[in-house]
């Protein structure tokens, strides 16, 4: 990199196993300075892929700081894409307006090119910033806090047969991450997880409690076997009325409509609290359409995962599509000039091509939009409304929406 206006040439450079703790220092202060338990440290020790985090060095000090975890990666038709789930970026408050964060990102896509990953992936904790890169927001998680004194659940045939237990977390993690792999094919945005990242799950520093409870498990069995689990806390409250505590929805997986009842039902009914509040949720949750009143559970919506093609061809081809399609794509990509020009997109339910063409376009978009679109969660449509997408073939637009919609909305169901 070359030297800065004050003479300074700091040095991007893969992360050795030895720089781990000034470069996580770095990314801590760059987050507020609030230190980890031991706990977290060791599992995020854990989980860092060394070979895909770099750093960037002024001196012996740490600058800037970018991950990228090798997650598998749900797209629609139920195929596990390999993607760079960016992560840990940072910049210190010292160095910045230096370009740091454009080095760093122009380092990571290349190497994510390089290592043969159609796709990025992100959660932002400031949105603004990602969108230059050629991220663009494609799921949303739904977030609600229910009134359980004024709200019933109405629940399905079969929730009764369903048996609800108390369990350690830790000590029924197996089966709970078998719940959850089985889900995982099912929708798009969903990560397969690799060995260790199951403890992300039941990670449980007091730090992180607010004055709740520590962690607790339930398992929903039927005949024996693990249907469903739910972990989650309880906030202990009183008023001069009464008890008015709140349980604290962290994680809940099933495998039918009737565990999933029996989850929402046990959890609704947890003596001495009169809320459940959820965060991070689908936003089709199944909750939503047994209870009585919707208006009092006050769901809300938030940005969740990030995608960015970084192969466009490669991406395109990856996933199927709801409808026939065929259709030529003019995509505008300043930061990763390779995507730009104009790709034939030929698919159906059954697989895809994407080649480059001279033909003309059809539809004239932005990688980012591109990025929005690929989850099948924000219609291709709705961005063209917003003159995000523009449409060059008279109907094209509305045709290749309806080919790109998922049938079931995308959903990350953890950060990283």
């Amino acid at each position: 990199m070359a030297a800065d206006a004050k003479g300074l040439s700091p040095d991007v450079r893969v992360l050795r196993q030895d720089d781990w703790d000034k470069w996580y220092d770095t990314l801590i202060r760059g987050f507020g300075g609030v230190p980890e338990s031991a706990e977290e440290r060791q599992l995020w020790n854990s989980l860092t892929e060394f070979d895909r985090s770099i750093g960037v060095w002024d001196g012996d000090e740490c600058v800037g700081t970018a991950g990228a975890f090798s997650f598998r990666l749900t797209v629609p038709g139920g195929a596990s894409l390999p993607v760079a789930g960016v992560t840990m970026v940072s910049v210190a408050a010292t160095h910045r307006r230096r370009g740091l964060l454009t080095a760093m990102m122009r380092r990571q896509l290349d190497d994510v090119r390089a290592w043969g990953e159609p796709l990025a992936v992100l959660t932002a904790s400031e949105p603004a910033i990602y969108g230059r890169f050629g991220y663009g927001n494609a799921t949303v998680s739904l977030t609600a806090e229910i009134d359980t004194t004024r709200v019933r659940l109405s629940v399905p045939d079969g929730t009764d047969d369903v048996r609800v237990r108390y369990a350690v977390p830790a000590d029924v993690l197996d089966v709970c991450e078998a719940v959850y792999a089985r889900l995982v094919p099912a929708r798009p945005g969903m990560l397969a997880r690799r060995p260790g990242w199951e403890r992300l799950g039941v990670l449980d520093p007091e730090s992180e409690r607010d004055g709740a409870s520590p962690l607790q498990c339930v398992l929903a069995e039927r005949d024996g076997e693990t249907v469903g689990y739910a972990r989650y806390r309880v906030k202990p409250a009183w008023e001069p009325s009464g008890p008015h505590g709140t349980v604290i929805v962290e994680d809940l997986a099933a495998l039918d409509p009737a565990a999933d009842a029996a989850l929402w039902r046990f959890l609704f009914g947890i003596d001495l609290t009169s809320k459940v509040n959820v965060r991070g949720r689908p936003v089709d949750d199944a909750w939503q359409y047994l209870v009585s009143d919707q208006r009092r559970c006050r769901p809300s919506l938030r940005d969740s995962l990030y995608v960015r093609p970084v192969e466009v061809g490669a991406a395109l081809e990856a996933r199927t599509y709801q409808a026939p399609v065929d259709v030529v794509f003019e995509v505008e990509d300043a930061f990763c000039p390779w995507n730009s020009g104009r790709w034939r997109l030929s698919g159906d339910a059954k697989g895809a091509s994407c080649e480059r063409t001279a033909d003309a376009a059809d539809v004239a978009l932005s990688v980012r939009e591109l990025g929005a679109a690929y989850l099948g969660g924000v219609p291709l449509a709705s961005l063209g409304a917003a003159g995000r997408v523009r449409e060059v073939r008279r109907g094209a637009l509305a045709e290749t929406s309806l080919a790109f919609g998922a049938g079931v909305p995308p959903w990350l169901p953890h950060g990283f």
